[in-house]
């Protein structure tokens, strides 16, 4: 048996760390003397040890490190491996999404363009008749899916639809929402046909006053977008926002290869205060 500062010179762990893995259940000592309270521990327990520093220096957190304690085997380790570096490899791809955004923002302030200015142009948008599938889903992220179910349904039921048929998103969440969004996918189309399942037919309303910009290249460019469009209600504060946010993106990945080609706009219904 060694004392805890014999085994700490012999393992190269502070003792500071032995009495950290202690009360956490990760390394008990083997022994502790009833009258002194000193901790002793075994050689036996110096593998244990390596395996501990080892999990944890890979990005381990205490209960991932019991739970392949008490399961080691080369199987579950080599899993538990594997699922550990997609997690680092997916922490890793967003921390440099963070550094591009920051890298852009530097250039941009060096080349005073930061934000995206956009032209603000106001619309009467007419009320259309509508096939549209209406969803929450995980995030907008996941709208292009909605798209393509509907798209789907349309093949399947062999409807006619004219090849420049107007199509749009509506948001109807009052608020900003980063999960579970209320989307609802639009194609406009000539006549009203039969509600099936979560396919409905219906007469959007007409808005009398949209403001409208158009936003050019990746999709990423939105976001600056909509700060344009505050820009532009503090400058003309005799409008204020109603309704629901719609999106049209007149290219995309479906017909522009090139993400800088992308041309999405962006409508907000608003009135005279």
């Amino acid at each position: 048996m060694f004392k805890i500062g014999e085994f700490s010179k012999l393992t190269q762990v502070s003792i500071r760390m032995l009495r950290y893995y202690d009360e956490t259940g990760l390394l008990k000592p083997a022994k502790i003397d009833p009258f002194t309270g000193y901790r002793f521990y075994s050689v036996e327990q110096i593998p244990i040890l390596h395996k501990i520093i080892f999990l944890r220096d890979t990005g381990f957190n205490v209960a991932e490190i019991l739970d392949a304690l008490h399961n080691w085997d080369d199987n579950f380790i080599t899993q538990q491996l594997i699922n550990k570096k997609q997690s680092i490899q997916e922490l890793m791809k967003q921390e440099q999404e963070k550094i591009n955004k920051i890298d852009i923002a530097i250039h941009d302030i060096c080349q005073q363009k930061i934000g995206i200015h956009c032209n603000v142009v106001l619309k009467n948008i007419p009320s259309y008749k509508v096939l549209s599938l209406r969803r929450t889903i995980p995030n907008y992220f996941c709208e292009g899916l909605l798209w393509q179910e509907l798209s789907a349904y349309v093949t399947k039921e062999e409807l006619s639809i004219p090849r420049d048929t107007i199509e749009f998103a509506i948001y109807h969440d009052s608020d900003y929402k980063e999960t579970e969004v209320d989307v609802e996918v639009c194609i406009v189309v000539k006549k009203i046909g039969k509600n099936k399942s979560s396919y409905r037919y219906r007469e959007t309303e007409q808005i009398d006053t949209m403001a409208c910009a158009m936003v050019y290249g990746p999709f990423e460019n939105i976001a600056s977008a909509y700060l344009s469009f505050a820009h532009w209600l503090m400058q003309h504060k005799q409008y204020r926002m109603i309704g629901q946010n719609r999106q049209i993106c007149h290219r995309g990945p479906w017909n522009e290869v090139d993400p800088d080609n992308y041309l999405t706009e962006i409508q907000i219904p608003v009135e005279s205060c």
